[in-house]
């Protein structure tokens, strides 16, 4: 992407182990220290860098290790890793865990190098493991006593010291579906849970998941490439249907004992109806987050393992309860008998501090230490002694993320939230584990994205890992000229809640002349379009072809309350559709757009929402559209996602009739507009099957449209080859539609 000059990541620490793989096996991979108490940002970027490690020595060290060859530095656009997971052994050494395309793990140790000192020795590579199964989910446990992954569907460590390789879970029984320590579909899908095992502080315990899908729909799903078709029985739950068996288990690692953690609610039903959305240790206590099948009890329990009733039922220490659905949250930081998190009791995401007593008693001391009428996005770090902490959030407009300072005070004081961050950008924020310092990566519509190293006390830069500085050498130097920003603008909805748009003019805009207008669209939940920061390069491309591109973030969307995401409860498809209809109007009351050439087009949700709004506008509202990946009926979408916003079909028949695509459809009594319709042959998260079905009833009701399918191709369309071709589709479409004189 132009104006990003590769970093892909980085980490902080004073010494560093990190998992990556090697031909598919683990290894153990040493790297001298430079110095005990130097922090560094672990730079993981193509190029050497004087401030940190780069992927070219990382590359380089392995590969001559194993094949006894220089090697050269890695291209720009090269497979590059990404940090998977991170921990802090109890002498603050920070451990990094790194997964690469393959799913296998190497481990560094041992790396320490000061702002700008570079590292010292040579990398030493031990091999940890030599098999033919596919091993993921690679850990360091937080003592870095032991390594651990998955293998065959059952957690394996290897101990450090001894190399000794041990199976911690009982094997996996396929043929029954169950298997251990990992994450069933709904969790990775929508809970952004990616593990089903997690290690205490201490590495005494390993709390892990047995997971049972035989309760599980197999859905026949086609997968269709190029020059073969598979059919791949996909246990997939979809709306309505049973979900996985998720059970919980804690290994002590010092006896063997294994104890079952009964944390499912008797009157919530049967096992298929709960949810088991996040686990957490502090001392001996595992906390069991749940959730119930209608999401709208968010609940904590406490189990003490060292306790003889360690893994029998307990009572939720915390909850929080939503009239529609509640949404989940990593916000959680415990010091001493202090529990900092967030929830949305309030109606905005705000951070709250109890006193956590022990296991089966309910939270004493309970004070929000933030609130108003805008939402926090993350409580980023809480200091050792509980004195204060950071988060990042919309305070001060819902279009830029910054980091605030706050002190958690004692009960009856107030204290305000400390801007840390330069206004008129949108941040991203990761903490140094003493909280003294922050890495930032900022971008507005005039700056590409910069990543500094900053102070926590004022918020100073400490200096820039990657300025990016935008001058007359930057790879974006020659299209500068050309570059536009967006004007940024208020409407008002039908219930008075304000909505958010975004609007940018061509390169060569002239106001006497008139344009075609593109309306991009995604309108789903979780999701923000409209921010200042430097905004998608696909945007600019559009403006470039002469096109007014317009977005706007209906009600539904993230990062403005419950009350303006609540309102799509039950009812998808309706009000965010009116929400965007209001910018429509809008946007072709312009002088200088031609009302007769406005597009509009999407992806998954996008996609959903193109069709359900071509569908309800009035007809010539729009000249061409494009959906892409859309869902078509909500039944054929998974549990967990759907019925958050929908409820079961059983309980809400009616809702999703009337969200479904088909119902709008058979009600059709205007031409729709120009249609493309797009889908990847192999999608396995909004299956093909949604468009197959379209397909067939627009043809049965003589409804002609332009179809693009992309053979092998999964919910996203990968590849420069393949997604230059998307980009090509689209726009030969739309300038065919919307270029054209008008006849």
């Amino acid at each position: 992407m132009a104006g990003r000059k590769g970093i892909v990541s980085y980490d902080w620490g004073t010494a560093s182990t990190i998992l990556v793989p090697i031909g598919g096996d683990l290894h153990l991979v040493t790297v001298p220290a430079a110095g005990s108490d130097t922090k560094f940002s672990f730079q993981l970027k193509p190029e050497a860098d004087q401030y940190g490690v780069s992927l070219a020595d990382v590359s380089r060290a392995i590969r001559e290790s194993f094949f006894g060859e220089e090697v050269q530095r890695l291209p720009r656009g090269g497979e590059i890793p990404r940090p998977s997971t991170t921990n802090i052994d109890p002498a603050d050494l920070r451990n990094v865990v790194i997964s690469v395309k393959d799913g296998q793990a190497i481990r560094f140790s041992d790396v320490a190098v000061g702002t700008n000192q570079p590292t010292a020795g040579a990398v030493k590579v031990q091999q940890l493991t030599a098999t033919d199964a596919f091993e993921y989910d690679a850990k360091v446990s937080p003592g870095g006593r032991y390594v651990s992954f998955i293998r065959d569907g059952a957690v394996y460590a290897i101990d450090v010291k001894t190399s000794e390789e041990s199976r911690l879970t009982p094997l996996a029984d396929p043929d029954n579906a169950i298997a251990y320590g990992v994450a069933e579909f709904v969790a990775q899908e929508e809970m952004s849970r990616y593990t089903g095992y997690w290690w205490s502080g201490d590495d005494r315990y390993l709390a892990y998941t047995k997971v049972d899908e035989s309760t599980v729909d197999i859905i026949p799903r086609f997968d269709i490439a190029a020059e073969d078709v598979t059919v791949i029985n996909q246990r997939y739950p979809r709306a309505g249907r049973p979900n996985a068996i998720v059970d919980l288990f804690v290994r002590d690692m010092d006896t063997g004992e294994v104890t079952e953690v009964n944390w499912r609610r008797d009157d919530w039903g049967p096992a298929t109806d709960q949810y088991l959305t996040r686990v957490n240790w502090a001392n001996n206590h595992v906390f069991v987050q749940r959730v119930d099948r209608k999401q709208k009890h968010i609940e904590e329990v406490a189990f003490d393992m060292a306790a003889s009733s360690n893994g029998a039922p307990q009572n939720a220490w915390r909850v929080e309860t939503q009239d529609q659905f509640a949404n989940l949250s990593f916000d959680r930081s415990q010091r001493g008998e202090r529990v900092f998190y967030s929830s949305e009791e309030s109606g905005y995401r705000h951070v709250y501090v109890s006193e956590f007593s022990g296991a089966n008693d309910t939270e004493q001391n309970k004070r929000a230490l933030t609130e108003g009428d805008w939402a926090i996005d993350q409580l980023n770090y809480v200091a050792g002694d509980g004195s204060h902490f950071f988060f990042t959030g919309y305070m001060d407009t819902p279009l830029e993320r910054h980091l605030y300072r706050h002190s958690a005070g004692e009960e009856g004081e107030s204290y305000d939230p400390v801007l840390m961050t330069e206004p008129g950008k949108s941040w991203s924020i990761t903490m140094a584990p003493d909280g003294q310092s922050f890495v930032g990566t900022s971008s507005s519509p005039t700056q590409p994205a910069q990543t500094g190293l900053y102070r926590t006390d004022d918020g100073s830069l400490i200096t820039w890992i990657e300025e990016n500085r935008l001058d007359e050498t930057h790879p974006y130097a020659p299209y500068l000229a050309d570059h536009t920003v967006p004007e940024y603008g208020t409407l008002t909805a039908e219930d008075g809640q304000t909505l958010y748009y975004s609007i940018q003019l061509p390169s060569d805009f002239d106001p006497n002349k008139t344009y075609p207008a593109l309306v991009e669209t995604y309108g789903g939940p979780h999701a923000q379009t409209v921010n200042r920061n430097w905004e998608r390069l696909s945007d600019q491309f559009y403006s470039r072809q002469g096109y007014v591109v317009f977005r706007l973030d209906n009600r539904g969307m993230a990062n403005r309350g419950k009350r303006f995401e609540d309102v799509i409860y039950r009812q998808t498809g309706g009000p965010e559709v009116r929400d965007l209809l209001v910018g429509v109007d809008w946007l072709k009351s312009q002088p200088f757009i031609d009302g007769d050439r406005v597009g509009i087009q999407g992806w998954s949700y996008g996609g959903y929402m193109v069709m359900m709004t071509i569908l309800q506008a009035p007809e010539d509202t729009f000249a061409a559209a494009v959906a892409g990946a859309p869902v078509t009926d909500w039944s054929l979408y998974d549990t967990f996602y759907t019925e958050r916003y929908m409820d079961t079909p059983q309980d809400n028949p009616d809702g999703y009739d009337k969200s479904s695509v088909f119902y709008h459809l058979e009600r059709l009594e205007t031409e729709l507009p120009n249609l493309l319709l797009i889908h990847g042959m192999a999608d396995d998260n909004v299956t093909f099957d949604n468009s197959t079905r379209l397909m067939a009833e627009m043809q049965q009701r003589g409804i002609i449209f332009d179809l693009m399918t992309y053979p092998g191709q999964r919910h996203g369309i990968r590849g420069q080859a393949l997604g230059t071709h998307l980009m090509k589709s689209r726009m030969t479409f739309l300038d065919r539609h919307l270029k054209a004189p008008v006849e």
